[in-house]
């Protein structure tokens, strides 16, 4: 049964209706049963960031940034001012403000600018533009009253966007991804090097300076993931597979994982791992990371895979999860994983105990080296393997209607699952129960109202 819904409000032309499709009952796990599609870009839709509770931002590589409303998908605001694709995006929250009455936006773009909005207006309040190449990545950082612009220098701004301080220029590369460490440290991804960096602010003089602590070059190939796990503790992955945690106050290595590993069950005996030699690294490659207080939740390849970090070792994965390479992957509070592909399938998993009679199989991820493994590290490894619990990614959910590359989504507790893709659209996946009853409490109020 198809229910029509008044969807996006297009500022400059008339507006559109969005198609609300209830998709079945066949999913009986799955609560996304409506969807909402919202219409505005004009290309590939990269990004999106929560604004609150009810607004989020979209923007891609049409140089447009929207806002909408998640609640009724209406489009809030245009932002428009770059003139290429963007290449990141970071939210200014209300606090880091000691004047603005509104949460502020940061979008950076190919064309070498980036430019600061105010949300509740829609209006451009700064635009720098002396950059000497694009900027790929964004950091603010609340408690210092700072943001961070990453591309072939560093560079530290206040909220008024004036330059405090700037690293000298990377000659070989840009960075590409940055995250917050203890003690006004932060983290920087150029290439296959990790380099550690200390702000530093003298309350006198009101000068700051950003210095180089220290070089990590521990990765054999290009990092693609970083993320902060938690105050003593972060994790990198790379385009080959490598899996590095990392002690986030020492930045020494506490656990390591490369390469991938096959999986091949026989009817006749427990599965059996053996090494992958395949030529396509793709397959391998770590392309988003994610971490609970004792998970890591890994995409890598067309699969998911969740390390333990107390035991060290791969707990529980679905190595084909996805028909092509699994782009974003997030958990959600109630056991549930939530990924996207490039197969433009969005998919639901629960996080299950294995059944106790269930034979226990070993680790995706090589033990502490690549090839044959000697005598020693084979007892290591099951000494590794006998101590672990593991368990199963059951699928409960199958979310169908991109028609290209899902990009990423956002999530909330009371407005389901938000998606772009390179279909140029933007999909509200909605929990049809609660919608139901969302609109049978607003037409028992209507009638009310009108008996009164």
């Amino acid at each position: 049964m198809l229910r029509w819904l008044l969807g996006g409000r297009d500022v400059q032309e008339p507006v559109e209706k969005s198609l609300i499709l209830c998709l079945g009952d066949d999913q009986p796990q799955n609560p996304y049963t409506e969807l909402q599609v919202l219409k505005g870009h004009n290309d590939i839709v990269r990004f999106m960031v929560w604004i609150d509770d009810t607004r989020f931002a979209s923007a891609g590589d049409d140089g447009v940034v929207l806002l909408w409303n998640v609640q009724t998908g209406e489009r809030l605001h245009e932002l428009r001012g770059h003139s290429r694709p963007i290449t990141g995006i970071a939210l200014i929250p209300l606090t880091y403000h000691s004047q603005s009455e509104s949460c502020h936006l940061l979008t950076a773009a190919s064309d070498r600018t980036v430019m600061i909005w105010d949300l509740d207006t829609g209006s451009q309040i700064h635009l720098l533009a002396d950059f000497q190449s694009s900027v790929k990545c964004l950091k603010v950082i609340e408690r210092l009253d700072v943001w961070l612009s990453g591309a072939d220098k560093i560079c530290v701004w206040n909220n008024r966007a004036e330059l405090l301080c700037k690293t000298t220029c990377f000659k070989d590369a840009d960075v590409s991804l940055m995250i917050e460490l203890p003690k006004n440290n932060i983290a920087a991804v150029i290439r296959k090097e990790l380099i550690i960096f200390k702000l530093v602010t003298s309350s006198e003089s009101h000068t700051w300076e950003i210095t180089e602590m220290r070089r990590l070059s521990n990765h054999e190939d290009d990092i693609r993931a970083l993320i902060s796990i938690n105050d003593d503790t972060f994790a990198t992955g790379s385009h080959v597979g490598e899996l590095i945690i990392w002690d986030a106050l020492d930045w020494s290595v506490k656990g390591f994982e490369s390469h991938f590993w096959n999986v091949t069950s026989q009817s006749d005996k427990p599965a059996e791992i053996k090494i992958s030699r395949t030529p396509y690294q793709h397959e391998a490659c770590i392309h988003h990371l994610t971490a609970d207080r004792e998970n890591i939740f890994a995409a890598i390849g067309t699969g998911i895979y969740v390390y333990n970090l107390q035991t060290k070792t791969v707990i529980a994965y679905q190595q084909v999860a996805h028909d092509s390479r699994v782009l974003h992957i997030a958990k959600l509070p109630n056991r549930q994983l939530v990924s996207c592909s490039v197969d433009g399938s969005v998919r639901l998993w629960e996080l299950q105990e294995l059944p106790p009679a269930e034979p226990a199989t070993s680790g995706i991820f090589s033990m502490w080296g690549i090839g044959k493994p000697n005598k020693q590290q084979t007892q290591m490894a099951k000494r590794k393997l006998d101590c672990s619990v593991l368990k199963t990614l059951e699928l409960t959910g199958d979310l169908i209607g991109h028609s290209g590359a899902v990009q990423m989504f956002l999530h909330s507790k009371d407005h389901g699952i938000v998606t772009c893709s390179t279909d140029h659209l933007i999909i509200l996946w909605k929990d049809g129960e609660k919608e139901s009853q969302l609109r049978s409490k607003a037409l028992f109020h209507k009638l009310e109202q009108d008996d009164v």
